[in-house]
């Protein structure tokens, strides 16, 4: 096996070229698999009024049907992330990747809202592995100093999925129909198990040394060992981060949600334009992700402490895309909307890859993934919440001022939840 050599707290430690192409691929799979996970939840979307019309479903219906997913998926994410730790990634990526192809293919066959629903609440409990397998893959291949930009890299998944849905489902939903692609879009999911299931390992032991030397110790009995899950609420910095991760969430998920209606409502263009221009705060949220998790790493390499390398783009970013948010709605420019739109999704995808990031340098060795899915619990409350109190203020008001100032807000106060009271490892209780 070819080798370079490295010196690593004055150790040559050498670092097998196979391994390095290995933990990369391993990456390039949880990439691909989280725009597919994405283009799964983003379908219904593509196909909310052809859907509605088929089966005479109201507005109210067909909202309450488009938040289905978010409430299982938030609330799973809590034993989800207990369970990545106690069967490991592998066992359970597997089961989730298999589970919501087979829930999406299904979804093409209903004949009835109540099966819909259910079927859409299955998705979001079979998803909710996802992101905590990745953070604890990336902590066991990756060290300190590297683990920002895998992790980022994951995330990105999100936005490339949030940026190609619509001109991708449009198509295939034209072709096809909406039955037909919902069938493509969850058969999506076979090659990657598949692939998934072949390629992916844990690190032995010699690897697992070779990857973090110098940085910590190599399967050391206690980080085996299943602390209690339940002890991580009884620490305030849990709490800080859960409350942050809402407050950061809120904001982007009024973007997922009602970017197309402020184009349309507020600004004028017609429903052809609004999905090209609807993109190009995505495309900048593919950046942002990358530039937070490239500079945490950055920082660490340059002997920033982690946790403080993880909180800068989290802070920073929460706080600039709050800066961005809310003038947006007492501008007169059309163009110069647009741009704040652009750069306050652009640095709220900031802290995403470095939030995960946080997570594994945080928390106890065996209780990562547990740590991570607490905290995107959190945020996916936020974003549950969002759509339908963005619709409480539209309907109340008819304007989107106070939630672009209600979003800013909630940023300001996830930059301080992480900014001031996220400080420290965890300790076992």
């Amino acid at each position: 096996m070819k080798t370079s050599v490295n010196t690593l707290s004055g150790a040559a430690v050498a670092q097998p070229t196979l391994v390095g192409k290995l933990r990369w691929g391993i990456i390039t799979i949880l990439l691909l698999a989280a725009v597919v996970n994405y283009l799964d939840r983003a379908n219904l979307s593509i196909a909310n009024t052809t859907i509605a019309a088929e089966f005479g479903f109201s507005q109210t219906e067909m909202g309450l049907l488009l938040s289905a997913f978010l409430w299982p998926y938030a609330l799973a994410n809590l034993p989800a992330g207990w369970l990545v730790d106690k069967f490991g990634p592998k066992r359970m990526f597997s089961w989730a990747l298999g589970l919501w192809s087979s829930f999406t293919v299904l979804a093409a066959f209903v004949n009835s809202y109540s099966f819909f629903y259910g079927l859409r609440m299955l998705l979001g409990v079979s998803e909710s592995p996802f992101f905590t397998s990745g953070i604890k893959i990336t902590h066991r291949w990756f060290g300190d100093n590297e683990r920002g930009l895998p992790t980022a890299i994951i995330n990105t998944g999100s936005q490339i999925a949030n940026a190609i849905a619509p001109p991708i489902l449009t198509v295939l939903l034209l072709t096809f129909g909406w039955r037909g692609m919902f069938v493509a879009i969850g058969l999506m999911g076979i090659p990657l198990l598949l692939a998934w299931w072949k390629f992916y390992r844990d690190p032995d032991a010699r690897e697992d040394a070779l990857l973090h030397a110098g940085q910590r110790s190599v399967a050391a009995p206690e980080e085996r060992a299943q602390a209690s899950w339940g002890a991580l609420f009884r620490h305030s910095t849990t709490w800080f981060m859960v409350i942050g991760n809402f407050s950061i969430m809120f904001t982007i998920w009024v973007y997922l949600t009602w970017l197309p209606g402020y184009l349309e409502k507020s600004l004028g263009f017609s429903l052809k334009a609004t999905g090209w221009i609807a993109s190009i705060p995505f495309l900048c949220g593919i950046l942002g992700v990358l530039v937070g998790g490239m500079l945490s790493d950055r920082l660490v390499r340059n002997g920033v402490r982690a946790i403080t390398a993880r909180k800068i783009p989290i802070v920073t970013g929460a706080a600039l895309a709050a800066c961005f948010v809310a003038p947006i709605p007492f501008v007169d420019s059309t163009p110069l909307a647009i741009g704040l739109l652009a750069l306050g999704y652009f640095c709220s995808q900031m802290p995403q890859g470095a939030l995960w990031t946080l997570a594994s340098d945080i928390a106890p060795k065996s209780q990562v993934a547990s740590l991570g899915a607490i905290q995107n619990f959190g945020g996916f409350l936020g974003a549950a919440m969002a759509p339908i109190v963005t619709g409480i203020i539209l309907d109340t008001t008819g304007k989107f001022t106070n939630v672009f100032l209600l979003g800013a807000g909630l940023l300001m106060i996830g930059a301080l939840s992480y900014g001031l009271f996220v400080r420290k490892p965890l300790q076992a209780k």
